[in-house]
């Protein structure tokens, strides 16, 4: 079995607020932290009122702060956001307090709407085309400083800062490969070119100084509990978010009902399964199953699983049986 890492995109439940959700992923961050997890990854999302992550190096800053030896990363930094300089500046800071443990993964989505994407870079001339070019020059900013070098990124330059490329398409697995850097695949939202993703990562990588041989990271939804019934229950809540995403209707996460699916009409089932990407959610024997085939047929090299789940000790508990259902898996291999 592959190590596993916890994407949180600290959600605002229905009745709370932004404080409640990072109050909750510092607890949460504690909890997976002592049950073995590798990494803990927080997103970045802007103009989306059911995540509270949108500024997630400071997000990262509170979970590291509250943490001590798990990997704190973001899961990821939508670089076309942002100039590399700052990128580098704020992970090189993060690293500084936290030596040894800071994840960097970088995408080239918006991670939000055109109207929001122009609001934060006041321009939208900043193409994702650039994305491979502004990569290189963010890896530029942690190396140590030349003699006679008049920018350096302080703190950053030096830093460990382990970077990473996100995708969701070939591109990423293209760039990653031909970078020689571990390579993270959003199939917990869009798994259709996964396993094609991974068989160009695979046979195009380039080592590096950063990493030898390939590693690729792929994410899934896990919701565990008790019985099959009662983790479908737990559920409902992310499959009604995504219902009010694709509906144009975007909320807090809210709580969670009984047979939402059976209720649904086709097109509203459709839209879900258009959105839902990869999955496993039932008792500790179907996550168990679930995940040790999910790894069979991937290869994958480590798991990042995410769950949004309406009640926070409810989520807590899912991750502990879904831990325990996985130490289990691995016992018997």
């Amino acid at each position: 079995m592959v190590p596993l890492s916890v994407l949180d995109l600290a959600p605002v439940a229905d009745g709370s607020t932004p404080g409640d959700a990072l109050r909750n992923a510092v607890d949460l961050a504690r909890h997976v932290e002592a049950l073995g997890f590798r990494r803990f990854w927080m997103a970045e999302h802007h103009n989306m009122p059911g995540i509270a992550s949108a500024a997630t190096a400071v997000a990262l800053a509170h979970v590291a702060a509250g943490t001590r030896t798990i990997r704190i990363g973001a899961g990821g930094v939508m670089l076309p956001n942002h100039a590399p300089l700052v990128i580098a500046e704020q992970f090189g800071t993060l690293a500084a307090l936290h030596p040894g443990r800071i994840d960097l993964g970088l995408g080239r989505a918006p991670g939000t709407d055109p109207r929001t994407a122009w609001a934060l870079r006041r321009t939208l001339a900043s193409d994702a085309d650039n994305f491979p070019q502004d990569v290189v020059e963010l890896l530029g900013w942690f190396r140590p400083p030349e003699p006679g070098q008049a920018v350096v990124a302080t703190p950053g330059a030096g830093e460990q800062v382990e970077v990473w490329i996100l995708g969701s398409s070939t591109f990423g697995a293209e760039l990653a490969a031909a970078l020689g850097l571990p390579y993270a695949f959003a199939s917990h939202f869009a798994p259709a070119q996964m396993m094609q993703a991974l068989a160009l990562y695979r046979e195009r990588f380039r080592p590096s100084e950063y990493l030898a041989k390939p590693h690729a990271m792929l994410g899934l939804h896990v919701v565990a509990a008790e019985s099959d019934a009662e983790a479908r229950y737990l559920f409902s809540s992310h499959l009604q978010a995504l219902l009010n995403r694709r509906l144009g209707r975007p909320g807090k996460l809210p709580p969670p009902v009984e047979d939402f699916t059976v209720r649904l009409d086709p097109q509203a089932r459709a839209a879900i399964e258009a959105s839902l990407g990869i999955a496993v959610v039932g008792g500790p024997e179907t996550v168990r199953a679930g995940l040790a085939e999910f790894v069979a047929r991937t290869g994958a090299d480590e798991l990042i699983v995410t769950a949004q789940i309406f009640d926070h000790e409810a989520r807590k508990r899912s991750y502990g049986i879904l831990a325990r259902a996985y130490a289990r898996a691995e016992a018997a291999a």
